[in-house]
């Protein structure tokens, strides 16, 4: 299981004094705890796992990008360090071919006719990606696929 993984690379990185992996690992053994309590629950799944690996990647680039605007390179080169560490725990990723495929496979599935099938479409496709792509691409297919199928033929 995953979260194994990460605690056993937690405990490599201690006893090889990789401060920049610990501290990452400890933030993500952290949030992992924080959905653990929030959700009552005594063990998280591994849908859970990816929720918290996606949300924390998530924040990374938009903190790597707040950086960069800000002119804190030294801050953006940190966070982009931390975001390699945790894009290791990703699935493998799809190809752009193969997300298209599965959101081609939604739309016919949920019977999408437009852009106002928008929620039900993401929902199919990010249910059956699980983390195997980035959610801004997907959005993007989606929406473009939708709007394709909204102008007259």
């Amino acid at each position: 299981m995953l979260i194994e993984k990460i605690e056993a690379d937690l405990k490599d990185g201690m006893r090889a004094r990789d401060t920049l992996k610990t501290d990452t690992l400890r933030m993500l053994k952290s949030a992992f705890n924080y959905l653990k309590i929030e959700k009552q629950k005594e063990e998280l799944t591994e849908d859970d796992i990816l929720t918290i690996l996606n949300r924390q990647i998530k924040q990374h680039k938009e903190s790597i990008e707040s950086y960069k605007t800000g002119g804190r390179t030294e801050l953006a080169e940190k966070e982009a360090k931390e975001l390699i560490i945790l894009e290791a725990y990703l699935p493998k990723q799809a190809s752009p071919e193969e997300v298209k495929k599965i959101i081609m496979d939604a739309i016919t599935e949920t019977g999408a006719t437009g852009k106002k099938d928008f929620g039900k479409v993401m929902k199919a496709v990010t249910a059956k990606l699980k983390g195997a792509a980035d959610g801004k691409v997907i959005s993007q297919i989606v929406g473009e696929e939708l709007a394709k199928k909204e102008q007259p033929q």
